[in-house]
């Protein structure tokens, strides 16, 4: 049986591949220590994956464009049920933040296929009124993959893709190919992720919306194969943070498209680059004096309380904070446990002050 072109060009050369075997190590570390030791509190993980949403849904039309900072985004999104979206960048950011949003939810329940991905295009872009021809249907006129930059204006083309009469077909044999080899197991999920991303933008399938379906797709598919840390740190901000380099491992990569050798070294590097970095940012949640991070709001205003008055009695911090005398409490059992406060006295001369460590008084940063 013949060897596939897809699985010739996922046999890289000895240096590439031991650059890209350190960032799976990397990436997989990152996915381990996450499930196995990230205790964050849920309602701070609500917040993260609400900035995660923010973020990712203004970069990723931001690489294509659009103009709107997170701020705009934040306040769009909170004005949402009361206004029009006028513009066609408010268009594309509502239906960005709606897919990536409906994907974190419920990603268990969606099959990956060329339906889904079909159904994630129209998604991205149900609110952008000149698309309204071509949602969810492949290209019917031949589309060009552009350099656009931070002004919105096209600097460059990086290649042609796949013309009309074509993209049926290599859609179909693109998907099936990948269906079948997240089931063999044969390579890396991660590889088999970036390759599909790659053709599937050198297809570019959709007259338009193929980056931001992308990376949407992205999303999906890393957490359907583990990549639980995927909600809470966006991989689009760190795109759109190398964006240059996006453009130029694409445009590199492309230049042996559908060749007899084909390389996409540069793409790959690029990509499980982006994944690593991502997974060591979500760590880095975890890790180091993140008290807050371990905090529901409650029991973060208690501990910052603490922190800036001192020595405390429980009825004192209700007083300051406002927060119900209960919760006070659970709070200061939170953080008796997790050894930042430390009890003085007893009964009803109960006092909590900073815990002591090596002589001195442990403080936690307090968020701005």
């Amino acid at each position: 049986m013949a060897t596939h072109r897809f699985e010739k060009r996922l046999q890289f050369g000895p240096e590439a591949t031991r650059t890209i075997t350190r960032l799976l190590t990397r990436t997989d570390e990152c996915k381990g220590y996450w499930e196995a030791f990230s205790h964050l509190s849920p309602e701070y993980l609500k917040r993260m994956k609400h900035a995660a949403i923010v973020s990712s849904s203004g970069s990723s039309t931001r690489i294509e464009g659009a103009h709107l900072s997170d701020e705009e985004v934040e306040r769009l999104l909170r004005d949402a049920k009361i206004r029009r979206l006028a513009t066609m960048d408010e268009q594309e950011v509502m239906g960005y933040l709606e897919t990536i949003r409906n994907v974190f939810d419920s990603w268990r329940a969606m099959k990956f296929s060329e339906s889904l991905i079909k159904h994630s295009h129209a998604s991205t872009l149900r609110y952008c009124e000149k698309d309204s021809r071509h949602k969810g249907r492949y290209k019917f006129a031949p589309n060009r993959v552009e350099a656009i930059d931070a002004k919105g204006d096209v600097v460059g083309v990086i290649f042609d893709p796949t013309p009309p009469f074509l993209t049926v077909k290599e859609m179909q044999e693109l998907t099936e190919w990948t269906q079948r080899q997240f089931t063999k197991e044969t390579f890396h999920p991660l590889l088999l992720i970036a390759n599909f991303i790659y053709e599937y933008l050198a297809i570019h399938p959709f007259q338009d919306g193929n980056g931001r379906t992308s990376r949407i797709l992205t999303n999906l598919l890393l957490l359907q194969h583990g990549y639980s840390f995927v909600p809470y740190i966006s991989h689009e901000k760190l795109i759109e943070d190398h964006k240059v380099d996006y453009y130029l491992a694409m445009k590199k990569s492309t230049a042996t498209w559908k060749h007899e050798r084909e390389d996409i070294t540069p793409w790959v590097l690029f990509i499980l680059g982006v994944f690593a970095e991502q997974g060591e940012m979500a760590v880095a949640l975890t890790k180091g004096d993140h008290t807050e991070n371990l905090l529901s709001q409650n029991q973060l205003i208690v501990w910052q309380d603490l922190q800036k008055s001192g020595i405390s009695s429980r009825k004192e911090i209700a007083e300051r904070t406002g927060v119900n005398i209960r919760t006070v409490d659970q709070a200061l059992r939170k953080l008796l446990d997790l050894k930042k406060i430390a009890r003085v006295g007893k009964g009803r001369a109960t006092r909590y002050s900073l815990a002591v460590k090596d002589g001195q008084r442990v403080k936690a940063r307090i968020p701005q």
